[in-house]
């Protein structure tokens, strides 16, 4: 592992294991999430001058008025797509500066990253063939429509807060398969996580967030 893999100070692994004990502590009891949350390298998923803040357990500015969201709500999210089992396809709605795309391209076979930011699409492209990661596609599109070609996905996650759940991303996923997304408006979001039965949906309520709303169209 190279050192600015590892990092230093305030990026190290001693910063990072202070992190993840606190996300234990928070409830979340998965080892493989945890040892994910330990060992990627949330410091190159953000602007040099906030480095040093990559292992707080905050979001943080990315940019373009969006955000790198906050580990343990990472934590929580893959944890409830884990929750099932072996990940082939996942689907990601909003995939920012690339870390949560990182972890999934760790559990899943392959990971379809649907980014409605052209600027923020061409990095992560980037960023991804800097960190030799090469299960995750790339597309700059409205993630409200996910990406058919590829469907039906084992879990799809969403970045961005929805009103409702777009039936788009329901459409898509598999019989058996999970959904985690924000939904509602600011100030009254919840993580819902979305089973896709045979008879229909179950929803369970997970978490009370703040995300970025989800926005129609591209930029």
């Amino acid at each position: 592992m190279t050192a600015d893999l590892r990092g230093i100070g305030m990026t190290s692994q001693r910063a990072r294991d202070r992190l993840v004990a606190q996300i234990r502590s928070m409830g979340v009891g998965s080892e493989q999430v945890l040892e994910l949350i330990g060992t990627t390298p949330r410091h190159l998923f953000v602007d040099e001058a906030l480095a040093s803040r990559a292992y707080e357990n905050n979001a943080l500015p990315i940019g373009l008025g969006q955000t790198i969201s906050q580990p343990y709500i990472v934590a929580v999210m893959t944890e409830a797509l884990l929750s099932r089992g072996k990940i082939v396809k996942a689907l990601e709605i909003g995939a920012g500066c690339g870390y949560q795309s990182v972890i999934l391209a760790r559990v899943a076979q392959t990971v379809y990253s649907v980014e409605r930011i052209g600027a923020l699409a061409s990095k992560l492209r980037i960023r991804l063939h800097e960190l030799h990661v090469n299960n995750v596609r790339v597309r700059h599109d409205d993630g409200s429509l996910g990406w058919d070609r590829y469907a039906p996905y084992d879990a799809i996650l969403v970045a961005a807060a929805a009103i409702g759940i777009p039936s788009a991303l329901t459409d898509q996923l598999a019989v058996g398969g999970r959904l985690v997304i924000p939904v509602g408006p600011p100030g009254n979001q919840k993580l819902m996580l979305v089973t896709k039965t045979a008879s229909g949906l179950e929803e369970q309520i997970l978490e009370l967030v703040r995300f970025v709303p989800m926005v129609d169209g591209v930029t």
